[in-house]
């Protein structure tokens, strides 16, 4: 196995421009650690779904030779790169995790794969998700799990965990992911990568399968924050093609991140949410908070004091109620957004026997293509959205919506950042919630609140979680359009604890795979 596979996309990008390494090189190395690790669902990581070797080799050959002209497109230009398959890839399947949609290819690119496309990032493979990215652990795929690679029994979080799953075993240096509720920053909080969720509009959605079009954003999963930085600035802008995307420049986050790794936060106000910080003390963070992540959170908030920050606590009262919000809004949008899956214009179709009506075939292929999860979330969407049930429902919802923004503008006037916990616990075992979707849902609690508020976020490793040595997040959320303070906080402490540790968190020594393949 080669070395390379450790280095971060930034030092792969300096590789290829100096002449030591070829894009086919990256590109093949990738694809044999995918071939030696990710294995099937039930032993392997099963990051992928689908894996394009000889597409991704084309693609990188074309890199090498545009490089040998002196034609580079962009600083990634030959990096190869995983895609989440909730994002549309023309002339590759694109399932959403579901059995509804099993080996439609979609026609056409969803805009941030042809900006990827466009500078010359090989595209190895689609990763594994929750069906249409609903759940908190990758468990709900109907092709089965994926793994963490830090312990193979373990969830590696959701619904994006085939992203933050490929990324943490090494089999890829960058990957897409789609953030909802925390899709990004829960699953790089148990995987020990980077998850960022871009401010809502500051990324395009044209091409993103919608679970909830005011909730989903797409973002970069990395194991570094300059790699995210370098992949945000590449995918983000507006984009004419989606109604909800902000028309304003791209911020300069690569230079936010490079200020950031100076360690001087000198000036940064910065806010704990009281309402998800708990008290590391007593572990008193509420139901399922667990000590190792309260005391890494808290030991990390004394590091940004020692950084030059300013650190106050701030409340926001109505994040208590984010949960039940979230849990009808999301619901309701994906009962309307999932009713186009009708069997008849694509994807799966059960025809029952005899003269079956259309309104029969529909509900045989429903009943079929989608699992429990997907299920359940439909009919409480409907029901909230019911004759009756409206207002005091989903229109409720819509209300406290406003009052979570407002606690954040009334917080942002008073702090530049907040930052709490990523994720209540680490990462839990296989089959452990999957009886108990209120405990699963609570693994978003604090991530749901930027995603009602359209505010940007980033979860980073902030080490090893006492009771079971895994890895435990740090979440650093920011006004709308001011992403680029995520990656100066973000940088500030990863380069702290780097050093502190002596090195990155993530490393293959501890990883529960060596290129063993499936056990």
């Amino acid at each position: 196995m080669s070395e390379i596979i450790t280095k971060t996309a930034a030092e792969l990008a300096d590789a290829l421009a100096a002449g030591e390494t070829t894009s086919v090189e990256l590109t093949q190395v990738h694809l044999d650690r995918i071939a030696a690790v990710d294995g099937s669902a039930e032993s392997g990581v099963h990051a992928f779904l689908h894996v394009d070797a000889e597409g991704a080799l084309a693609q990188a050959a074309e890199s090498d030779a545009r490089r040998a002209a002196g034609e580079t497109r962009h600083l990634l230009d030959g990096v190869p790169i995983a895609v989440k398959d909730v994002l549309a890839t023309q002339g590759l399947p694109t399932t959403c995790g579901s059995k509804i949609l099993e080996g439609w290819v979609p026609p056409y690119d969803a805009t941030v794969v042809r900006k990827i496309k466009a500078a010359g990032l090989p595209i190895l493979g689609k990763t594994n998700m929750d069906e249409f990215a609903m759940g908190s652990s990758t468990e709900h795929s109907a092709y089965g799990p994926t793994r963490n690679p830090w312990d193979r029994t373990r969830i590696p979080g959701g619904s994006g965990g085939g992203s933050a799953a490929a990324v943490a075993s090494f089999e890829a240096p960058l990957a897409l992911g789609t953030d909802t509720g925390g899709s990004i920053r829960q699953p790089g909080a148990v995987t020990g990568t980077v998850g960022v969720k871009p401010t809502y509009g500051g990324v395009s959605r044209y091409g993103l399968v919608a679970l909830a079009n005011s909730l989903d954003q797409v973002g970069p999963v990395t194991r570094t924050v300059l790699d995210s930085a370098l992949l945000h600035e590449l995918i983000g802008g507006h984009d004419p093609l989606d109604s909800t995307s902000v028309d304003a420049p791209v911020g300069a986050y690569v230079q936010a991140a490079q200020q950031g790794a100076t360690g001087d936060l000198a000036g940064l106000k910065v806010g704990v949410i009281k309402e998800l910080a708990g008290d590391p003390s007593t572990g008193s963070g509420g139901p399922g908070w667990q000590q190792g992540v309260l005391s890494r959170f808290a030991e990390t908030v004394d590091l940004l004091k020692e950084l030059g920050a300013e650190v106050t606590e701030i409340s926001c009262p109505t994040f208590v109620h984010a949960m039940a919000t979230y849990y009808l809004i999301l619901p309701a949008e994906c009962s309307s957004n999932l009713a186009k899956f009708d069997a008849m214009r694509y994807g799966l179709r059960v025809v029952p026997e005899g003269d079956p009506s259309a309104e029969a075939v529909m509900k045989a292929t429903r009943d079929a293509g989608f699992g429990d999860e997907v299920k359940r979330r439909i009919m409480i969407g409907t029901y909230a959205l019911s004759s009756g049930y409206y207002d005091a429902y989903y229109g409720q919802a819509q209300k406290v919506r406003t009052l979570i923004s407002r606690d954040f503008a009334a917080a942002f006037e008073q702090v530049d950042v907040l930052v709490s916990p990523t994720s209540p616990t680490t990462a839990f075992p296989l089959g452990e919630k999957l009886d108990d979707p209120l405990a699963m849902y609570l693994q978003d609690l604090a991530t749901i609140p930027a995603n009602l508020a359209g505010v940007p976020g980033i979860s980073v490793p902030a080490g090893l979680a006492d009771e079971d040595g895994l890895p435990v997040g740090f979440q650093v959320l920011a006004p709308a359009l001011a992403d680029d303070r995520l990656y100066r906080v973000g940088a500030a402490v990863e380069t702290a604890l780097t050093a502190r540790w002596g090195g990155p968190i993530l490393g293959l020594d501890k990883l529960d795979l060596q290129e063993e393949g499936a056990r």
